[in-house]
């Protein structure tokens, strides 16, 4: 990091690393190459009628636009850490500056992409409440952006700008690691990667077939590639290694065969948590848990673990809560199996003293659990059919624009756990403990 002016009292600018133009560069080269696919024909016209002596005059004055182009780039991009906000300034033609208070951030990440990890230098990106876009600092030394996120949390903690500096990275203690071995046969057992693989090779098959036109079959393949891709390979080079610690920060969550991703779950931000069973899992005694952060895009916490593991881990992230204690209700049968047939044994409702948890699913069952404390609003509805039989949905409101739904409960229960919903939640965020780091 090269400080450079001081653009408020008490704060030192830096640069980026200088590794950074690199990276910069290739927003240009990617437009280019991308017009120069387009216009394909008029490409090659043109440059059939160049001489090599042009040619190559062509391509040096290419790169020297798309080098200076990434220098000036890295050259008007700075960042600050004041008493009070990080502040990132940024733009080569139409200026930026980000104003990120240290008392709204909720998650600082590390991320390491396969060539960063060569080059030494790491990604920060930061969570902050109320934004849904990350800003992010790339790239940074990987000691550099290790000690500015120590930083940054120890502010958000509360700690003194004078001291926060010296305070380092919070020590961490494992609580669980994912074998390899267990979720590469997790994902083989997933039906839902089977299923977007077979759809993946006969769907272009198929409009190969109706439309006898190869191009059209090729553009059905490509999405579909993508997303058999993103469910299988993709999803266990992303969740590879994949390992959870406790620390006074939060849930450290390091993962990634290629990319190498840091990542912190805030105490206290963590609105629900899910635990998801595929049908071929339950007979190992396999779960995922999943989890819903307000103003944070982390939604996994395990990628696959036993369920004792998994409970384990979910104390850590709602503290007092027992999952193994709950009793699931199931809905009532009179009502329930002429509104949703078969479905209706998959839905089931718990609450406790700390949560409000609903069950859904046969094949693939979900199982949502919400701290009391967490719950924005509870509503119920009834459809004409639903009112006819006697049942009710009843759902509850998360901070993370999310909701979790008691499905087909009997009508009377429905509006009695509407109101005893309502004085839980209140009682229980007047006596909740504040979400800081570090306390």
């Amino acid at each position: 990091m090269e400080p450079v002016s001081a653009g408020a009292p008490g704060a030192v600018e830096r640069r980026l690393h200088v590794l950074t133009p690199l990276r910069r560069a290739w927003v240009p080269i990617a437009a280019t190459v991308g017009i120069a696919a387009q216009q394909g024909e008029r490409v090659e016209e043109w440059a059939g009628a160049l001489s090599v002596q042009l040619r190559l005059l062509a391509l040096t004055a290419l790169v020297l636009v798309f080098g200076t182009y990434g220098f000036l780039s890295w050259w008007f991009t700075h960042y600050a850490v004041t008493d009070t906000e990080l502040r990132i300034r940024t733009g080569l033609l139409f200026r930026r500056t980000a104003h990120i208070r240290l008392d709204r951030i909720q998650a600082v990440d590390v991320t390491r992409p396969m060539l960063a990890r060569i080059a030494g230098v790491a990604k920060l990106r930061l969570d902050v409440i109320g934004t849904e876009a990350k800003d992010e600092l790339s790239f940074l030394a990987e000691a550099d952006a290790t000690a500015l996120r120590a930083e940054l949390l120890a502010r958000a903690a509360g700690f003194a700008p004078a001291h926060a500096a010296t305070v380092g990275q919070a020590p961490a203690r494992e609580l669980l690691r994912v074998p390899v071995r267990h979720l590469a046969v997790s994902l083989l057992l997933s039906l839902g990667v089977w299923a977007a693989l077979a759809v993946g090779l006969t769907a272009p098959l198929a409009v190969w077939w109706l439309s006898d036109n190869l191009w059209a079959a090729v553009a059905t393949l490509v999405p579909l590639l993508g997303a058999v891709w993103s469910g299988s390979l993709g999803r266990f080079l992303t969740e590879y290694d994949w390992t959870v610690a406790e620390s006074p920060d939060g849930l450290r969550l390091d993962h990634g065969l290629l990319d190498r991703a840091h990542e912190t779950v805030p105490p206290g931000r963590v609105q629900s948590v899910r635990i998801v069973e595929p049908l071929l899992w339950r007979r190992l005694g396999w779960v995922r848990v999943e989890l819903a952060v307000a103003g944070s895009k982390n939604e996994v916490l395990v990628p696959v673990a036993t369920r004792a593991a998994a409970h384990a881990v979910i104390a850590r992230v709602l503290p007092g809560a027992d999952l193994g204690a709950l009793e699931f209700t199931p809905s009532p049968r009179a009502g329930s199996r002429w509104v949703v047939p078969v479905w209706w044994k998959g839905y089931g409702l718990a609450v406790s003293e700390e949560l409000f948890a609903a069950r859904r699913g046969r094949l693939c069952r979900r199982t949502d659990y919400v701290p009391h404390a967490k719950v924005q609003s509870v509503r119920r509805s009834q459809g004409p059919w639903q009112r006819a039989r006697g049942v009710a949905d009843v759902h509850v409101d998360t901070g993370a624009n999310g909701t979790v739904t008691a499905h087909l409960r009997a009508t009377a229960e429905a509006a009695a756990l509407l109101e005893a919903q309502a004085t839980r939640s209140r009682t229980s965020r007047a006596t909740a403990r504040p979400d800081r780091w570090m306390t």
